[in-house]
């Protein structure tokens, strides 16, 4: 008999949205912007450190997350949200420089599309790719997230 795991749902409210916090056997597998809690919110271990976390970037005082996550997607996918988190916080790259950085120079739009299914938003810094004339293209959370994310980070990189 194959059961499915069961997602333990949490919510952290940050100043740009509420944040869904998904966690299956102690591991985030989710974290997405959602318009309203939807389902009961259960703290687990793994979700208060999201949260904690989370509180921690949004003061400027963490630049990196270290929570256990599980990302399951096509090797492509994985390979594109492993670079993802390579980018330094402050910082951007392209799709384009994501595309050759995984070893696909001609796959931009498949790099977009990874993006698009990252599971995972801010921890695996989806926001920090842009179009390659510095253009704000694309984010599943909303260009106005993103922009925000964007210039939060460059604050706080120049404070």
């Amino acid at each position: 008999m194959n059961k499915e795991k069961e997602m333990q749902i949490d919510y952290f409210k940050s100043a740009i949205g509420l944040l869904r916090i998904g966690v299956i056997e102690g591991e985030l597998v989710s974290l997405v912007f959602v318009n309203e809690k939807c389902e009961s919110a259960e703290e687990t271990p793994c979700s208060k450190l999201v949260k904690k976390q989370l509180k921690e970037y949004f003061k400027g005082k963490r630049l990196q997350f270290d929570v256990p996550m599980s990302v399951h997607g096509t090797p492509f996918q994985e390979r594109v949200w492993a670079e993802l988190q390579r980018i330094p916080f402050g910082e951007t790259r392209s799709y384009q420089q994501i595309a050759e950085a995984v070893g696909s120079p001609k796959a931009v739009r498949a790099v977009g599309n990874a993006n698009n299914r990252n599971p995972i938003c801010i921890i695996i810094p989806c926001h920090r790719v842009i179009g390659k004339n510095q253009q704000l293209v694309g984010y599943a959370g909303g260009i106005v997230r993103k922009q925000a994310l964007l210039e939060y980070e460059r604050d706080v990189i120049e404070s």
